[in-house]
């Protein structure tokens, strides 16, 4: 037995001792306990079981050692294709081993999540957008395709021809493994078997211009027209920088959406636009056109002219206002018209169900911090709670709603261990060293301490530990301040204060009894909590120098308590008092133990009593028993010490008689036992015997 379930053992018995001599009241509240929770309140100590698991030990030191244990090689996506089916996963297959090597350091390769290759992707969006809107409005308006636009098609086409030799170079994530490819072959192989090379060569290829310099004409018609809607397909690349915008913290959510509906509204009002103007263009008689009938000699007119027109209409039908002055006249107007319609109600639904869920998203927090506090009114007006309860409920409430995202659990929980432990020891590591029970502690209970702990957060006037409850948890205060209340009857006297660093409920925790005292906040404060199971097994350790380091941090704070503290435990007199014998004992021990010099007597022993000297000193386990200052067949009336003192057996008679002189007040000369039996020796007696001294 450890010295720390030695010595708890002993100040629990004395504890309880003390606390039976107490009123009727507190008897029964204690039996009420130990019966409702057998282990918080076990006869036992807390700390009884010995030795830490090595599996728990080892469980820690796995969560913090890194990844240099693994072997690393690299394998694509057809070499695990046998491992898994599941190409999109988000994790490697098992079985799978990643190679360790820096990709930046290999030759002419561009990483694809480089910050510079992010901002070339994005000045390609920029270009993509042109591109969307020229090559509609160039098919609808043919005279717009010469001149300055097709000297700008091919400056953006050739941009687009520099991304497509860049992208044989670009790194890729394999979706099988989730690894970064880097070798140059897999990358050019992916590419070129790929769909999207074969979409970027065709919407690259400046076919206008290779058709002038070929044939030395201008190339008109709706041929070259429909060609040029090849390079929508570069819209995928608007697609997949808002996926990635809405991903980024660093970007609002909100605002990303709302750009994006944006441009995807804008977009459907351009295209319709220009298929309307298509068909007008086109119809064989223009003055049968929705354009036409307004304006007859549109086809001569400015191209711009007709692109307002279009706009005009797309923008007041999508709207759904009508004015009437520009409406359907043929048959394919109207065939178009209906579609249209149609689809605006989609792309209106759409846009009206974003809005609000983006709208209702944002207002979440406060309909959940509404209805909770509501709920708080109900139950406390129907269950008539006092006023001052139901302020600390919908203070602890509030509190809880404000600081939602300081708030360990919810923010760690999903975290792996040893990242969260990591954070644990960054924030909290100080605080815990400086917490008088834990100075000296070692490194490695300290950080396994520290990984277990909860970080919490109380209102002002909240009570975070009420007297006479079951010892579950201790505090160390971080922030704001506490009070330690005594409690009698309806009257509450503040018999302390404790601030940043100070510790709470440990008393009750460390000797196993129910809390001595109340705790209340001053302010707002934070905490970290530390259960008293996770305590238990930290601290259990075949190594008695952790014992007794607890021991000797405790015993040394319990003495510096002031006057206040100390009346309000009854036990705590006793309790030190034999701490103080027990280190006499000990060194009186280690004194006999000291080798003497040769000039000195030795005295002789005989060898049983020497035996059996050195057996009880290995075990290193006094005996306890217990004194009365009276004769054994003295009425229990006559004498104030009925129930009689628990010590610890001294070495010698003479050392008997002094301790019992201390703790009786009075020195006898002659020890008995219960049944009237003289001791004359002291390796006579046992554990928990009866001593009668007079």
């Amino acid at each position: 037995m450890s010295p720390l379930n030695r010595w708890q053992q002993e100040a629990f018995c004395k504890t309880n001792n003390k606390l039976e001599l107490g009123s009727s009241e507190r008897k029964e509240e204690e039996k009420e306990m130990s019966t409702t929770t057998s282990e918080a309140r076990s006869p036992l100590p807390l700390l009884l079981r010995r030795g830490r698991s090595s599996t728990a030990i080892s469980t820690a030191a796995e969560a913090r050692s890194p990844l240099s244990a693994l072997q690393f090689r690299r394998r694509s996506s057809k070499d695990v294709r046998n491992i898994t089916s599941v190409s999109s996963s988000l994790l490697p297959a098992f079985g799978t081993v990643i190679e360790e090597d820096n990709p930046s350091s290999k030759p002419f390769i561009v990483l694809h999540f480089d910050r510079r290759y992010r901002l070339w992707e994005l000045f390609l969006v920029i270009l993509v957008g042109y591109s969307a809107w020229a090559s509609l409005f160039e098919l609808a308006f043919e005279k717009a395709a010469e001149g300055a636009f097709m000297t700008i098609d091919l400056v953006v086409d050739f941009f687009f021809a520099v991304d497509i030799i860049l992208t044989f170079f670009v790194s890729y994530l394999d979706n099988t493994t989730y690894l970064n490819v880097t070798d140059h072959k897999l990358i050019a192989k992916r590419y070129l078997k790929s769909v999207a090379f074969v979409m970027d060569v065709a919407s690259t290829l400046p076919i206008q211009f290779i058709y002038k310099t070929i044939t030395g004409n201008v190339g008109r018609g709706q041929a070259f027209g429909f060609l040029n809607l090849l390079r929508l397909w570069r819209l995928r690349r608007v697609t997949e920088l808002f996926k990635r915008l809405e991903k980024d913290a660093y970007f609002n959510y909100f605002v990303t959406r709302v750009i994006k509906l944006l441009c995807v509204t804008i977009f459907w009002i351009h295209l319709a636009g220009c298929i309307l103007y298509w068909i007008a263009y086109h119809y064989p008689t223009p003055t049968e056109t929705w354009i036409g009938s307004q304006v007859e000699d549109f086809k001569e007119r400015s191209v711009w002219l007709g692109y307002t027109y279009s706009m005009y209409w797309s923008i007041v039908t999508l709207t759904t206002v009508g004015y009437g002055d520009l409406h359907a006249v043929n048959n394919r107007e109207k065939t178009f018209n209906m579609f249209y319609m149609l689809f605006n109600i989609g792309l209106t639904s759409y846009i009206i169900g974003i809005m609000t869920n983006l709208v209702v998203h944002g207002a979440n927090r406060t309909f959940a911090m509404r209805s909770a506090i509501n709920h708080i009114l109900r139950y406390t007006s129907k269950n008539r709670l006092p006023d001052s309860m139901r302020e600390q409920m919908l203070s602890h409430m509030q509190l809880k709603f404000k600081t939602a995202e300081l708030r360990q659990e919810e923010v760690l929980q999903d975290l792996p261990k040893a990242i969260r432990s990591s954070i644990n020891q960054h924030l909290f590591r100080s605080v815990m060293e400086q917490a008088y029970l834990f100075k000296g502690f070692p490194d490695n209970l300290i950080v396994q301490l520290v990984s277990q702990i909860k970080a919490e957060y109380f209102p002002p006037k909240m009570e975070i530990i009420l007297q006479n409850e079951i010892p579950t948890d201790f505090y160390i205060i971080v922030s704001g301040g506490v009070d330690i209340i005594s409690s009698k009857g309806m009257s509450q006297q503040v018999l302390t204060k404790l601030g940043p660093g100070s510790m709470a409920g440990e008393i009750g925790v460390v000797l196993n009894i129910p809390q001595p005292f109340t705790v209340r906040t001053r302010g707002l404060s934070q905490v970290i909590r530390i259960g008293h199971h996770n305590f238990k097994e930290m601290v259990q350790s075949d190594n008695d120098v952790d014992a007794k380091m607890i021991i000797t941090n405790f015993m040394n704070y319990l003495k510096g308590l002031n006057d206040e503290l100390k009346k309000e435990l009854p036990f705590l007199r006793d309790l030190l008092a034999d701490a103080d014998a027990q280190v006499q004992v000990q060194e009186t021990i280690q004194t006999e133990e000291t080798p003497q010099s040769n000039d000195e007597e030795i005295a002789t022993v005989p060898r049983d009593e020497n035996e059996q000297k050195e057996e009880r000193r290995s075990e290193g386990v006094p005996k306890r028993v217990i004194i009365h200052g009276k004769r054994p067949n003295q009425d229990n009336n006559n004498n104030g010490d009925s129930n009689g003192r628990l010590i610890i057996l001294p070495d010698s008679i003479q050392l008997l008689f002094d301790l019992a002189e201390k703790k009786l007040g009075k020195r006898g000369s002659t020890i008995t036992m219960a049944d009237g039996a003289h001791v004359e020796q002291i390796d006579a007696l046992r554990e928990n015997d009866h001593l009668y001294i007079f």
